[in-house]
């Protein structure tokens, strides 16, 4: 079987950022006298700005704050990424540059555009993607595969054809059931679960595996 495209996640794929995420679920709760727990930053990654923004307002037990959550924890993330505290994983951009050498790459993250946008601006990588999709521009974020099904469109490529790259149990999911091989790189900090990865087509044990495997699929 031929590959055509390769779509990759952002947090926790190509920058170390799953953690700004969390700082600001917590402290966003904190600031209105709620814990926020491990328990609820699993349940919520992968969701889109809006899902996560609804989950959190109603942890907070006032669902009108969402808009509220979802401004302030996205400009909590962009602030820290724009501040350094979001570096490349080592080899993110090796890949995604020898990736893009060969075939036409996309983003499907479940980030909000602003977020996006200061990572790949920040980095330079912004001109080597020929799509980038935030699930804020899909109607379900992952597990779903909306936002995998949305980028496959945007670079013409079946997703039967196509590569995804993910780290996260949910993300992993979200493109298995949009019809991708997926290449999983398990987040350390946050692992995902042996169901998960068992949907993987190749489990790498870091970005350079990652890139050795994904070269022999599309060479």
């Amino acid at each position: 079987m031929g590959f055509h495209g390769v779509v990759f996640d952002m947090d926790g794929v190509i920058v170390d950022s799953e953690h700004l995420w969390e700082e600001s679920w917590v402290a966003s709760s904190a600031r209105r006298g709620v814990t926020w727990t491990a328990g609820d930053t699993s349940t919520v990654q992968g969701m889109s700005a809006p899902e996560w923004a609804r989950y959190l307002a109603d942890r907070l037990g006032d669902s009108a704050l969402a808009p509220v959550v979802r401004d302030e924890c996205v400009n909590h993330v962009v602030t820290s990424v724009q501040g350094g505290q979001a570096p490349l994983l080592d080899g993110a951009r090796e890949l995604v540059a020898k990736v893009a050498d060969l075939v036409p790459i996309a983003l499907a993250s479940s980030a909000a555009r602003p977020v996006i946008d200061a990572v790949l601006e920040g980095n330079d990588l912004a001109d080597r993607f020929a799509a980038t999709v935030s699930s804020e521009d899909v109607e379900r974020g992952k597990p779903s595969p909306d936002v995998y099904a949305e980028a496959a469109r945007r670079i013409n490529v079946d997703p039967a054809r196509g590569i995804a790259v993910e780290d996260s149990g949910n993300g992993i999911r979200a493109a298995r059931a949009a019809g991708f091989h997926v290449v999983a790189i398990p987040n350390r900090s946050y692992p995902p679960s042996a169901d998960a990865l068992a949907l993987a087509g190749h489990v790498a044990a870091d970005h350079h595996d990652a890139l050795d495997h994904i070269l022999t699929l599309l060479t």
